[in-house]
């Protein structure tokens, strides 16, 4: 099993490390490739997905994803920007769907922003689009025009999707629902725009086929509020790229820490890259501080979904809730009465409670 390791900006190498870490325990018979990317990359090579860092992530079993981004990079042209190299490799790879589970684990709850009693047992799955909407539909661009003041700029984007990129979609929420809840709620603005009036209509015909699901429609500013006001009432959510990826970032704040969110994005063929989806965090970078845990868990999401090693998963799972258990949390996660740790101590627990 050969896994492209990405580690990227910030906090992504420590946090990384500790995956690493976690996955070499497990004994199993992993090989291992690691590549530059996002500033990391543009610094050696002139670009934030070099051709070899693509060809490692392409012949590679699954990919293992730090983070990138940093605000020193912010002037460069788009096309050479640090977050240019997650955006290509989801284009590159076919990644379309992005899996972001939203749990709250009964030791954190506490720690959430609602009320211990409003959080307490939610188990949320996110589905979101990932290579279509907004952030790839053309035209795009900033141009000049005539104003009623002179010449001034205007900058376009083109929201975009085609029915067969909906219905895949559709199909692999309806699935994963299946082994859960039986519930998916499709969330868009059918209201408003054309895009998702297409979406509702292809969401609700593929529902034909799935007659053992509950399928529910929410506009995005609705769902929105509800996550807040009642979270517990969604079992899977299916939504677009742009609304998928503003609520999973709401959803994760509802478990406490965006540090503890992991999030898998799959091919058609279950290949899959697998990251935390919080970003590079520069601001603590190299001080030891980082929480590992949502790195770990996509770890465990990487064994479950492409290399096809559920107990493996399981095991990281129960480590991570065994350390949750026994009081340790990094400083993101901390509250009185519970000890605080740094980015390694937190490493070391997970391995010595596999």
């Amino acid at each position: 099993m050969n896994v492209a390791v990405l580690p990227g900006d910030g906090i992504g190498p420590e946090i990384i490390a500790q995956a690493r870490r976690v996955l070499d325990k497990l004994g199993l018979k992993l090989q291992f490739q690691e590549a530059p990317v996002g500033g990391t990359a543009y610094e050696k090579h002139g670009d934030p997905l070099p051709a070899a860092t693509l060809r490692v992530a392409k012949d590679a079993d699954a990919v293992l994803f730090g983070a990138v981004g940093d605000p020193r990079y912010d002037k460069l042209e788009r096309a050479k920007r640090p977050e240019q190299a997650i955006l290509g490799l989801r284009k590159e790879l076919g990644l379309f769907a992005n899996l972001r589970p939203a749990r709250v684990h009964p030791e954190l709850a506490a720690a959430s922003a609602l009320k211990p009693e409003v959080v307490s047992g939610l188990d949320i799955l996110i589905v979101r689009e990932l290579t279509g909407d907004i952030y790839f539909g053309q035209p795009k661009g900033i141009r000049n025009k005539a104003g009623r003041h002179g010449h001034e700029r205007e900058g376009f984007d083109t929201m975009l999707y085609s029915e067969s990129e909906v219905r895949r979609i559709a199909r692999l929420a309806f699935e994963a629902a299946r082994k859960r809840n039986r519930r998916v709620c499709s969330v868009d603005k059918a209201n408003v725009l054309e895009t998702s009036q297409l979406w509702r209509d292809v969401v609700s015909a593929e529902a034909k086929d799935f007659g053992d699901i509950e399928l529910t429609h929410m506009y995005v500013d609705n769902c929105a509020m509800q996550l807040v006001r009642n979270p517990k009432q969604f079992d899977v959510i299916v939504t677009g790229n742009m609304f998928g990826d503003i609520l999973s970032d709401e959803a994760s704040m509802l478990t406490g820490s965006i540090g503890m969110l992991p999030s898998a994005a799959l091919d058609e063929q279950g290949k899959g890259l697998y990251e935390p989806i919080h970003g590079t965090a520069p601001d603590i970078a190299g001080k030891g501080v980082a929480n590992p845990l949502a790195t770990i868990l996509s770890a465990a999401l990487m064994l479950r979904y492409s290399l096809h090693q559920p107990q493996a998963a399981e095991r990281i799972e129960k480590a991570v809730s065994r350390v949750l258990q026994s009081g340790l949390r990094t400083a993101d996660i901390y509250t009185e009465g519970t000890r605080k740790v740094g980015t390694k101590e937190m490493g070391d627990a997970v391995v010595a409670a596999l």
